[in-house]
Order: C-alpha cells, then sequence, then structure tokens
C-alpha cells in the first residue's frame, strides 16, 4: 500500500488543465475536486448496475436476521472497508499510510480532521496548501447562530451532553441550505451541492457547539475563546474547550478525530445517518440522529466503560501491579458475568490498528510512558488476549480503539467521562457526513429492508 500511497500523493501535484489554462492541482477547492471524481463515480455505478445487478454476493441465513444484521453484505458506503484481518482503510489506505501522506497542522505532527476530510470525500491526498486552504474555510463558516446558543444556554447542566450535542445539531437545521432549495425545485443532479454545503457548515460549526456544552456543564465559570481564523478545526476546539496551550493533547485531538472519522457504514451511527439521509432528510436531521445512535451504550460510550473499568483494578491492586495481579483482575470481571470492555469488535478478528496507531502516540510522549493508568493499559494489553482465548467466549480476544483512547484524555486532564462520546461525535461527523454527499451525487434509493415475524420466518423455512 505504501507504493499506491505514493501515487496518490503524486496525483494531487500534477498540472491539469482547466477552462483553457493550467494551473497545479493543489490550487483545487475541495468542491472542485469532488467535481472531477464524481463523474468516474457514477459512470462506476452505472456499470455496476447494467452489468452485476444480479450478481450474488452473499446469503442471508438465520442468525443475520436474529443477530443485528452481522456480517451482512447491504450497504455501499465509499469512504472506507474494514476488514477482519487487516482493519480499515481509508480509500484503500491504511492508518500507517495516512499517518505518511495525510498534512499534518502547521506545527505539528498529527494528520489533521480536514486532510482526513478531504481524503473519505474525494479519495484523494490533499496537499499542504489544499488542507490549509479546506481549514480556514471552515474557520470562516464555524461561528454558532444566535438562537443555537440561546438554545444550548437555556439547558440545564444536568442534561447528558449528547442529548445536548444531538439538539444543537438538529436546530442547525433552520439554516440548511439543501432544504431550502429542495423547497424552491432542484434537480437530482444539484441534490449534492446543496449537501456539501450544509455537510461543510456542520462540520465547521461542530467544536463550537461541543466546546460550548463542555463549557455550560463542567465549567460554567469560563469564558469561551473565539474562533481563531488561523488554526485548524482541531486547534480550535483544544482551544475552545480550555486546552489551548497544551500542545500535547491538541496534537492527541488531531490523530483521535481523524482515526474515528469513519469505520465503514454498517456501525450504528454511521448507518442512522445514511438510512434518515435516504429519506433526503438534511444533513442536520440526518446526523444530529445518528448522534443519539452514538450515545448508546453499545456503540459510543465504550471508552468510558474502559476507563472506570481500568480505574477500578489500579484501585484495587494499587502498587502491586505484576502480571499476576492483571491476570486475576481479568479473571474477577470475567466470572463476575461481565465482559472485559475496550476488548474484542463486531468485525475485527486481529488487534484494531486504530489502537496500534495511539499505543504509538503514547510511546513517542514520556509523559504519557509515565502515566500509570496509561502503563496500566498497556500491560493490560499483553495479558488479557491470553486470558479472553482462554475463556473462550470472544471471537476478537485483542484490544479495539476503546481501550486506550479515553485513557489518554483523562491523563491531559479532561477528565469528564460522559464528555468523551461528544469528541467520537465531532470525529464520526466526518465519515458519515461525506457519505451523505455521495448518496445524494450516485442517486441512492431509500433504504427500505424486508422485515420478517418469527412465525413468517419458521414458515419461510419450512418451504
Amino acid at each position: 500500500m505504501i507504493g499506491r500511497s505514493s501515487l496518490l500523493a503524486k496525483s494531487v501535484a500534477r498540472n491539469i488543465s482547466t477552462n483553457g489554462f493550467r494551473r497545479l492541482a493543489s490550487t483545487k477547492s475541495l468542491k472542485e475536486t469532488l467535481q472531477e471524481v464524481i463523474p468516474a463515480k457514477q459512470e462506476q455505478l452505472k456499470k455496476l448496475k447494467a452489468e452485476h445487478s444480479q450478481a450474488v454476493v452473499g446469503e442471508v441465513k438465520v442468525e443475520n436476521i436474529l443477530g443485528g444484521m452481522r456480517g451482512l453484505k447491504a450497504m455501499l458506503w465509499e469512504a472506507s472497508v474494514l476488514d477482519p484481518n487487516e482493519g480499515i482503510r481509508f480509500h484503500g489506505l491504511t492508518i500507517p499510510d495516512c499517518q505518511k501522506v495525510l498534512p499534518p497542522a502547521p506545527g505539528g505532527k498529527e494528520m489533521t480532521a480536514e486532510s482526513m476530510l478531504w481524503l473519505l470525500l474525494t479519495g484523494k491526498v490533499p496537499t499542504p496548501e489544499q488542507s490549509r486552504q479546506l481549514s480556514a474555510e471552515l474557520a470562516e463558516k464555524g461561528e454558532l447562530p444566535f438562537f443555537v446558543t440561546q438554545l444550548i444556554d437555556s439547558l440545564p447542566k444536568t442534561l447528558h451532553p449528547m442529548t445536548q450535542l444531538g439538539m444543537g445539531v438538529a436546530a442547525l437545521n433552520h439554516d440548511s441550505e439543501f432544504q431550502a432549495a429542495y423547497e424552491r425545485g432542484i434537480k437530482k443532479p444539484e441534490y449534492w451541492t446543496y449537501t456539501l454545503e450544509d455537510c461543510l457548515n456542520l462540520i465547521a460549526k461542530l467544536p463550537a457547539l461541543a466546546a460550548r456544552i463542555y463549557r455550560n456543564v463542567y465549567h460554567p465559570e469560563r469564558s469561551l475563546e473565539s474562533i481563531d481564523k488561523n488554526l485548524d478545526l482541531v486547534g480550535n476546539y483544544s482551544n475552545m474547550l480550555g486546552f489551548g496551550q497544551n500542545e500535547h493533547l491538541t496534537e492527541y485531538l488531531r490523530l483521535y478525530i481523524a482515526l474515528h472519522g469513519d469505520h465503514e457504514g454498517g456501525n450504528a451511527s454511521a448507518h442512522t445517518a445514511h438510512l434518515v439521509g435516504s429519506t433526503l432528510s438534511d444533513p442536520y436531521i440526518s446526523y444530529s440522529a445518528a448522534l443519539f445512535a452514538l450515545a448508546g451504550p453499545l456503540h459510543g460510550l465504550a471508552n468510558q466503560e474502559v476507563l472506570r473499568w481500568q480505574m477500578a483494578m489500579q484501585r484495587e491492586i494499587g502498587n502491586n501491579i505484576t502480571h499476576d495481579s492483571i491476570k486475576d483482575y481479568l479473571w474477577k470481571t470475567l466470572k463476575s458475568g461481565q465482559v472485559v470492555p475496550g476488548y474484542g469488535h463486531g468485525v475485527l478478528r486481529n488487534p484494531d490498528p486504530r489502537f496500534v496507531a495511539l499505543q504509538e502516540f503514547c510511546k513517542t510522549r514520556p509523559e504519557l510512558q509515565a502515566s500509570p493508568i496509561i502503563q496500566l493499559v498497556q500491560q493490560t494489553a499483553e495479558i488479557a488476549p491470553d486470558v479472553l482465548k482462554e475463556h473462550g467466549k470472544t471471537k476478537n480476544p485483542y484490544p479495539n480503539v476503546d481501550a486506550t483512547s479515553g485513557c489518554v484524555l483523562y491523563h491531559y486532564g479532561l477528565t469528564e467521562f460522559k464528555y468523551y462520546t461528544v469528541i467520537f461525535g465531532v470525529s464520526r461527523a466526518l465519515g458519515a457526513l461525506t457519505q451523505l454527499v455521495w448518496a445524494r451525487a450516485l442517486g441512492l434509493p431509500l433504504e427500505r429492508p424486508k422485515s420478517y415475524s418469527m412465525d413468517a420466518l419458521q414458515k419461510l423455512i419450512k418451504n
């Protein structure tokens, strides 16, 4: 894949002809780049329909119907594909590939949300100039409307941060360009352009919205920093959270948000955005629905559960952190009927490459290597797979991204557990919203699978 990454990186710098004159691809805007790649994808879809619409790509078993549709090949999702053994690939690029070729923020080392957004939307690696251009565009769009700040400020501090985030995103629908254009009457080929504007506007406003919720719930005595037009999306987010002087946390958030940006389309939040979007609801309504899916304990709350569990282990075994003491605590958890949080995955059958990337980040930071909670995470990751294999009830005994993600936030001083899913929500917008653009560009239909009752299913089996 490094060879492919190199080709992708070189492709964005070649000269192309536009409107009778030649200019470097690095000066192309995101929308202009997307306009160039859409026709080929539309043609690919047309060819798939014409030549292979009756091809069989899998089978449906009763266990799929009764088991949450696990593993069913039933969605089109262009941005990423999750392989059980290799992990996630974004338009064919692995996480290490992305870390090599996606531009960082000025002065930073980690890839930015903007560079990942560009890749997810266009399938191309942006130049540093394009990434910074997108940062500037998002910063210009980042201020919240007054009515949204009024809404968020009126909510009780005790209302869950994810509920507040979903409400704020839904309220932004007031200014939806797609909704206004649809009501005026536009042609289907134009749907994607207005959807793109909504998606970029929403991504731009998420840091200010999420930071305002954090301030209101946890630090009402603080004033909110204004958006700095010279910073990238996550640089501004960290600044508005009150951590702008913590360069280590800001860099970690850049990596965290880029890595969590997309994980193919079948997970609950991404699928919810796609499902609601297929009704032609605008991106604000679609993504607010996705956020409420993300808020569930079986989806976006996992890293909180890991941190609670690791801290409970830390309290119980104290300073006596040995191989045997960790192993004993793992068995105690399993024998009590609980699962070990942060291990296993609905698709993956090997260690999560996102976990590996975050652990590599930890290894480059002396303050993290010296952190007791990070040390415990690393030691647990070495011991837990063998215990879980011996236990025999998990298909994947290896750590997933949640095994470490929340613990690093905690070390850097972002200690409010309930807020962690909000950060996840800021991140997941990168993938879910870009695919709404593609759903409109490709003219994907309303999603409508077939359901069965148990009686009808038994009758179907019998016949």
